[in-house]
């Protein structure tokens, strides 16, 4: 038997470790009991044992005093140091699922808090990974993650896209950089049979958005001759594969010129530029514009960024979801397909519904859900974490009243 590890310990407060064994991983400062165990104690990104008030262990962690989720559990009991081996350990089980998931290797690898390395997120391209780190307990790992991902996957290189806004809140400085390997310059990721370059260190997030892949698959009995918007378009990923199942033609907006112009060498790439065009334009004023030129689209598909980043934006939020769904049904065919969808975890699948709904009332339309959408399998969600349950949508068709 391992002989237990020594970290300083983390106490809960009595009562206060109720979540974590129900199998959350997060300690809010508040749970702390700071008189035996201060934060200020600590160094941020330092390990730890979370323990609770009557002395019974709980798991190995790492803590950052400076931020309201002041603690993370990696490892349940206290038999696994936070080293290579246990991160081998944990991206084995991660890539098993994934090649049982994917014929071809393009997937998110390992899903933070899900594949049990909270704060860490890893895709893979192929022979390239892109890591991003969002707490400072895994900017301690770094070097440990790079060995394990080497041990493992044996790839050409390894970027980190350590830029998202989210490490603000743990302290931590945006950058980008090459882990190992050399810098691999642009990308390359295939979906569906059509291949994309994608800009790992420019791009949105990690330079791909694998949580829709399953949803993408989904368009196939909707668009085969069909004329297609594709709204929020970035790189094409929807738009491109429509036409690739047989859409008549398709429009893809943004409001990046550069993802406007890499949507039109995507569509080159793939012999579809006949009936891909590009669009750079605010989405909200490009639908209002379509739908006073009388333009009609028999799919529009709304992917859209967070519009509900806080719990407190939810209103407001809620509101916008409403008049950009209502603006799509202005310009949808009579017997039209809207794919819409919401990647904010504070927007409940049952609120983005009600501001489909509400649109429809308002323009005396009709909905009926075809299929309900969610994040791709390899995105799992933890039961125990909700906030790893982020992604929703529906597939609807909407009908004069």
């Amino acid at each position: 038997m391992s002989e237990p590890v020594e970290y300083p310990a983390l106490y809960l407060k009595r009562g206060e470790d109720a979540r974590l064994r129900a199998g959350h991983l997060w300690v809010f400062a508040n749970e702390v009991d700071v008189a035996r165990s201060p934060l200020n104690s600590f160094q941020p990104g330092q390990a730890c044992v979370v323990m609770a008030a009557n002395e019974r262990p709980i798991g190995v962690g790492y803590v950052n005093p400076h931020s309201l989720i002041c603690a993370r559990l990696v490892a349940r009991g206290v038999e696994h140091p936070l080293d290579a081996s246990l991160l081998t350990h944990r991206l084995q089980v991660a890539l098993s699922l994934r090649e049982r998931l994917y014929p071809e290797p393009y997937y998110r690898l390992l899903y933070g808090e899900s594949d049990g390395v909270p704060g860490l997120t890893l895709d893979r391209f192929d022979d390239v990974i892109v890591a991003q780190a969002t707490t400072a307990g895994i900017e301690k790992l770094k070097s440990q993650i790079e060995t394990a991902v080497q041990k493992v996957l044996k790839p050409r290189a390894l970027i980190w896209k350590n830029d998202a806004g989210i490490r603000d809140m743990e302290g931590l400085m945006a950058y980008t950089g090459v882990g190992f390997g050399e810098p691999p310059g642009a990308l390359t990721v295939r979906e569906g049979g059509v291949e994309f370059a994608v800009d790992a260190i420019g791009g949105q997030k990690t330079g791909w958005f694998y949580d829709q892949h399953a949803n993408r698959d989904a368009l196939v009995p909707y668009v085969k001759g069909k004329r297609v918007l594709d709204m929020f378009a970035y790189l094409g990923a929807w738009g491109l594969r429509a036409a690739a199942m047989g859409a008549s033609e398709v429009t893809c907006v943004d409001a990046s010129a550069q993802a406007v112009k890499l949507t039109g060498e995507n569509a080159g790439r793939n012999g579809l530029n006949d009936r891909v065009r590009g669009a750079r334009a605010d989405a909200f004023d490009f639908l209002k514009a379509a739908r006073e030129a009388r333009e009609h689209y028999d799919v529009v598909i709304l992917d859209p960024p967070a519009f509900v980043k806080r719990k407190k934006d939810l209103k407001e939020g809620a509101l916008a979801y409403r008049r950009i769904n209502e603006l799509a049904m202005q310009v949808l065919a009579k017997d039209g397909i809207l794919i819409t969808c919401s990647c904010s975890y504070h927007m409940p699948r049952v609120a983005l519904l009600d501001a489909v709904q509400k649109g429809a009332r308002h323009l005396d339309r009709s909905v009926q859900v075809l299929q309900q959408l969610q994040q791709a399998p390899d995105h799992p969600v933890h039961p125990a974490i909700p906030e790893t349950d982020y992604l929703k949508g529906f597939i609807c068709r909407v009908l004069p009243a």
